[in-house]
């Protein structure tokens, strides 16, 4: 999904969709921020903190398929869920349709086949993408407000909103900057909190911190997870890691591919919080184990 310009995506009414045919170095951290297969099998372990998967669907995605114009079939009887305030992670190998499957729920693409259902409604769909696909000639309060902006806000309206997803992305102070004076991690905090700034009920991520060094990866994905308790929303998140679906996920659906499909549903929840300790814990290695295992099986290897 790189190269797509849309981050904030707004589409009301709850109708299925059915298919026929000079860096400033790294950004300062705040703790708390303000502001498919036929029959999949399921596993797993045994709520990511105080977070209550409890609120209901959000979205069902029944028998999708998609088919590309030269006969590429991307995905096959793609069959999944996700609850309100779930993080769920799409993990496989490239080639298995995990950024399709994101593009088709998002509406950026139209499946061949099968149906796409918001069972309340659709909500507004923050989209990050493997790049921060930042505008180069606007500061990080402009490309923030870029969502509400195309929705008629203007700057003065827009500024408190603005500013507090500045803050919890922990920019404060960044404001006036412009993408070129940002490291990489800097930019992909703008690109997260443009992706806030709508309050989304569902933020989508493709592969956001797969270019960024280890340090940053580790720093974000814990502020991820901070960001979600805080914004209250559901995040489907695309990955090659199996480290990092384990730590952020409830529950990991690992992909196939030719045609991708989801062979594998992991219960991933985790009584406690996702923390430095979690990561270097036996369960956590436990757990990894466990994924690798489900992803070398999706793979065709030897588990």
């Amino acid at each position: 999904m790189t190269g797509d310009v849309g981050v904030s995506l707004s589409k009301p009414g709850a109708a299925p969709r059915q298919a026929g045919h000079g860096a400033l170095g790294a950004a300062p951290r705040q703790a708390g921020h303000g502001a498919l297969g036929a029959a999949p099998r399921h596993t797993g372990h045994g709520a990511l903190g105080e977070v209550s998967l409890d609120d209901g669907p959000l979205l069902r995605a029944e028998r999708v398929t998609k088919t590309f114009a030269d006969g590429t079939a991307a995905l096959g009887d793609l069959t999944m869920g996700l609850d309100r305030r779930e993080f769920v992670s799409l993990l496989g190998p490239s080639g298995c349709g995990k950024s399709t499957a994101l593009r088709l729920i998002a509406g950026l693409a139209e499946p061949t086949g099968g149906r796409i259902d918001w069972p309340s409604g659709r909500p507004d769909i923050g989209v990050v993408f493997q790049e921060p696909t930042l505008a180069p000639w606007s500061t990080v309060f402009g490309n923030v407000w870029l969502p509400l902006r195309l929705r008629g806000r203007s700057r003065r309206a827009a500024r408190a909103r603005v500013e507090a997803a500045i803050a919890a992305v922990g920019l404060q102070g960044f404001e006036g900057a412009y993408p070129r004076a940002l490291s990489g991690g800097m930019r992909m905090r703008v690109s997260l909190a443009r992706a806030l700034v709508t309050d989304p009920g569902l933020m989508m991520m493709d592969e956001p911190f797969a270019a960024l060094d280890e340090i940053t990866r580790h720093r974000l994905n814990a502020d991820m997870l901070a960001l979600r308790d805080q914004a209250r929303c559901a995040v489907l998140f695309v990955t090659h890691s199996v480290f990092e679906s384990v730590f952020l996920s409830d529950r990991i659906l690992v992909m196939a591919a030719r045609p991708g499909r989801i062979v594998e549903t992991i219960d991933n929840r985790v009584v406690g919080p996702r923390d430095a300790a979690f990561r270097t814990s036996a369960d956590y290695a436990a757990r990894c184990r466990h994924v690798s295992d489900a992803l070398a099986r999706a793979m065709g290897e030897p588990a």
